[in-house]
């Protein structure tokens, strides 16, 4: 019995290995209305590759050449390759699935949540948020998921926020559906508690301010708001206590006073962002500054 056993899986890998491959099936298996991948498209790479797989034995065929090619398109996610035992050849492959929209000068990338690039093309659209900015292998666009998956889970967040403007690592500023101003969120660490405090900003300040007060509104110091008006360009600080930042306590009752210059003063040119030091409560014009109507 075991000697037939044996006989038989010889005989089976022998007549396998001079198998023919007699056609190519090819699977986009998350394929839906916005694909941009067809099963001609990849074996139409394949072909300008020299990969043709039809008449030749299976045993020649490299599925581990043949997917690490496939992955390396900037369209796939990955790529699947199964020898079937009636000389088919089965190719999976997954397209590559868009998190962000970059736009870098002229050029317009969509990345996928390992930092795969596709370049943008007129001939596909997918509903995901934009950032502006250069990206580099350092400081990758992956580095500001974290902060835009916590937007996209806030309702509230998420209806206001337009995109995102990078213009280094420690200004990222977010364009919101309120024109008039810009947020500057400092670099992308310890993005609740700046949105805690700039939600806390809205509910007291802004109402009673006006909401085309100001034009940028920081909350990349510790413990601060730092607001600068729009006009005057007069920098207005809002004491901000630092166990909010860890209790989250309910905005109706906490304390946020206003430090300003006596009216009828001239105000004096506000110092440089970087020359403040974070949380002592002198924090002068942020960078960034946006200059609009």
């Amino acid at each position: 019995m075991a000697v037939a056993l044996i006989a038989g899986i010889l005989w089976a890998r022998y007549r396998s290995q001079g198998e023919v491959c007699s056609g190519v099936n090819v699977e986009v298996i998350n394929a839906d209305s916005t694909s941009f991948v067809t099963p001609q498209g990849v074996l139409s790479d394949l072909e300008h590759q020299g990969l043709k797989f039809v008449g030749k034995r299976m045993s020649d065929i490299n599925a581990s050449d043949v997917e690490k090619i496939l992955s390396e398109s900037p369209y796939l996610e990955f790529a699947d390759i199964v020898k079937c035992q009636n000389g088919q050849l089965l190719i999976r492959v997954s397209q590559l699935l868009p998190v962000l929209r970059v736009f870098d000068g002229d050029n317009s990338y969509y990345v996928n949540r390992y930092g795969k690039r596709m370049d943008a093309s007129i001939y596909y659209h997918s509903d995901v948020p934009v950032v502006q900015g250069h990206f580099t292998k350092s400081y990758p666009a992956t580095r500001l998921m974290p902060l835009i998956d916590y937007v996209s889970r806030d309702s509230l967040l998420n209806s206001l926020v337009t995109m995102y403007c990078v213009r280094d690592s420690n200004n990222i500023i977010i364009v919101p559906q309120i024109s008039g101003h810009v947020i500057n969120m400092g670099n992308a660490s310890d993005f609740e508690n700046k949105f805690a405090k700039l939600k806390l900003f809205y509910r007291e300040v802004m109402p009673k301010r006006g909401w085309n007060a100001f034009d940028t509104i920081s909350v990349k110091w510790n413990h601060q708001i730092v607001a600068t008006r729009r006009v005057k360009a007069v920098v207005q600080t809002f004491e901000y206590n630092p166990d909010d930042d860890e209790q989250a306590p309910d905005v109706e009752t906490m304390d946020m006073t206003l430090k300003e210059k006596p009216s009828g003063t001239e105000a004096e040119e506000p110092k440089k962002a970087e020359d403040a030091k974070p949380g002592d409560g002198k924090a002068s014009q942020p960078d960034g500054k946006k200059k609009g109507g």
